[in-house]
């Protein structure tokens, strides 16, 4: 089946419905996922865009746009940055955001955050940004950040949309299960504010990887805010704030 074909289908037998949200009141939390150059900035490393990517493109603009209006209203924003030790590989991938390479860095449009009040900067070196955020002695720099915020609404922006949002979100969903997080009630993950990368099944052969390395960006992007929504996680369309 044709890809536009498969996708289409997806859609109609597993749907995700969105939902236009205004943020008019304090409690609400922004969390970025990695919009760093390795996975953002075009030619900055093996798992950035090779050419410019629309979809990711407007990720960062929304993402920009959210943050800025996050930042105007004094709410609070933690940013995730993958961060490796050199040599350190993260199978099954190519060796990227090494410390020290400048791929671990926000892209341009977002390094502002680096000296904004209202932003935290957490490093993680796995996939998964809650596991990520565990210290030495076991605390938790999300869960610190939610509480000590007193957060009750997140907000999800960031890459890729189906690899480290899906596995934070899913994470975060059952800390809040179990109670981790003292006020947090709901869970949002912004379609235009996210994206994740694109492999074509063709493209991947002819590069000796696995079957499994074939990666359709239309159709994993959505197949990760549809696993996150059959989880629990709630779906935006837009997002305003007032």
């Amino acid at each position: 089946m044709e890809i536009r074909a498969l996708t289409d289908a997806v859609r109609s037998e597993l749907p995700v419905s969105g939902e236009e949200l205004n943020l008019d009141a304090k409690g609400w939390g922004l969390v970025i996922v990695d919009i760093v150059n390795g996975f953002a900035t075009v030619g900055a490393g093996n798992l950035a865009p090779p050419a410019e990517n629309p979809q990711v493109t407007q990720m960062v603009a929304e993402s920009d746009r959210l943050a800025r209006g996050f930042a105007d209203q004094g709410w609070p924003i933690l940013a995730f940055l993958d961060t490796h030790e050199p040599g350190k590989l993260e199978p099954p991938y190519p060796p990227h955001c090494e410390a020290g390479t400048g791929e671990e860095e926000l892209v341009p449009a977002l390094k502002w955050l680096e000296a904004a009040p209202q932003a935290t900067l957490v490093r993680k070196d796995c996939i998964n940004g809650f596991v990520g955020a565990i210290g030495a002695s076991g605390e938790n720099a999300v869960v610190d950040w939610a509480n000590a915020n007193e957060i009750e609404n997140l907000l999800v922006v960031g890459i890729c949309t189906d690899i480290c949002v899906m596995d934070f979100v899913l994470t975060m969903l059952s800390a809040r299960n179990h109670g981790l997080t003292q006020r947090c009630e709901e869970i949002y993950v912004y379609d235009d504010g996210c994206a994740t990368y694109d492999l074509p099944k063709t493209v991947a052969s002819s590069l000796g990887l696995p079957e499994t390395a074939s990666h359709p960006q239309d159709l994993t992007h959505h197949m990760g805010l549809y696993f996150m929504a059959a989880r629990g996680a709630r779906i935006a369309n837009t997002v305003e704030i007032a």
